[in-house]
């Protein structure tokens, strides 16, 4: 048998976590260390591997059920090699040292068993009610794996340049870096969806660190067709951004 097929076979490498290519992981376990990966995310796998739910503390629980924060993990445990991904979103291996590494748990595929997360929130400026983004923040030292849809910026922030994204975009930041969610708009303005300029709640960052944008914001353009009523102009409900969008892109 020929085809041009044979030449994406599997990757070798001495690393525990390679790309195999730009969205699909490769994570080699040796039987020491358990891999924590986002629950469905496994492809193939080669090996002696098991596979189980991952136990949520009961802080982490009340957390998820008071922000919708959260991980929704699976331990993947034994001798062999597990292939990842989700939705065909481009895969990137992170370090993650005493800085910490603050990130949506929505763009999150996997990560070192001995690593510790908790759900914190970025509060806004303007102090309305609901308003504020929850996040995880992934402390020790170990790597996590992340995914956007598309190819990222990486954004350098320092005391003299510090930086501002649309909160629908940003997938993560250095932990060390001070945030603010706030509204493009006026004050006035702000239960408009997206003002008048198409833009709406951004993060502005300060400090020394990264912060990490994708090409992609997570609801649909201005003028996309998501419903009808109030209630689907904020997406929320059946008809709004996040029930048309259901199972795809945009809600994982």
């Amino acid at each position: 048998m020929q085809s041009s097929l044979f030449g994406y076979t599997e990757v070798q490498s001495q690393d525990r976590y390679a790309l195999q290519n730009p969205t699909l992981l490769r994570v080699a376990l040796t039987g020491h260390e358990d891999l924590l990966a986002r629950q469905g995310s496994m492809v193939a796998y080669q090996g002696l591997l098991e596979f189980d739910a991952e136990f949520q503390s009961r802080g982490q629980r009340q957390a998820r059920a008071m922000t919708g924060e959260g991980l929704d993990l699976m331990r993947c445990s034994g001798q062999g090699t597990v292939f990842l991904a989700n939705l065909g979103q481009y895969v990137h291996i992170l370090d993650v040292d005493h800085e910490g590494l603050t990130v949506d748990s929505g763009y999150v595929l996997a990560l070192d068993s001995h690593l510790h997360w908790e759900v914190i929130s970025v509060d806004s400026q303007h102090g309305v009610s609901g308003t504020g983004k929850h996040t995880l923040n992934i402390t020790g030292q170990g790597k996590v794996v992340l995914m956007t849809s598309g190819q990222p910026l990486m954004l350098r922030v320092t005391p003299e340049t510090y930086a501002n994204a649309d909160a629908d975009a940003v997938v993560a930041w250095s932990s060390g870096l001070r945030v603010q969610l706030q509204a493009q708009t006026s004050a006035s303005g702000v239960w408009r969806r997206r003002g008048n300029t198409g833009e709406g709640w951004e993060l502005s960052f300060l400090g020394q660190g990264y912060a990490l944008v994708q090409p992609s914001e997570v609801l649909p353009p201005q003028h996309a067709q998501i419903g009808n009523g109030l209630r689907a102009q904020y997406g929320m409900g059946p008809q709004g951004a996040a029930g048309q969008n259901s199972g795809n892109i945009f809600t994982n």
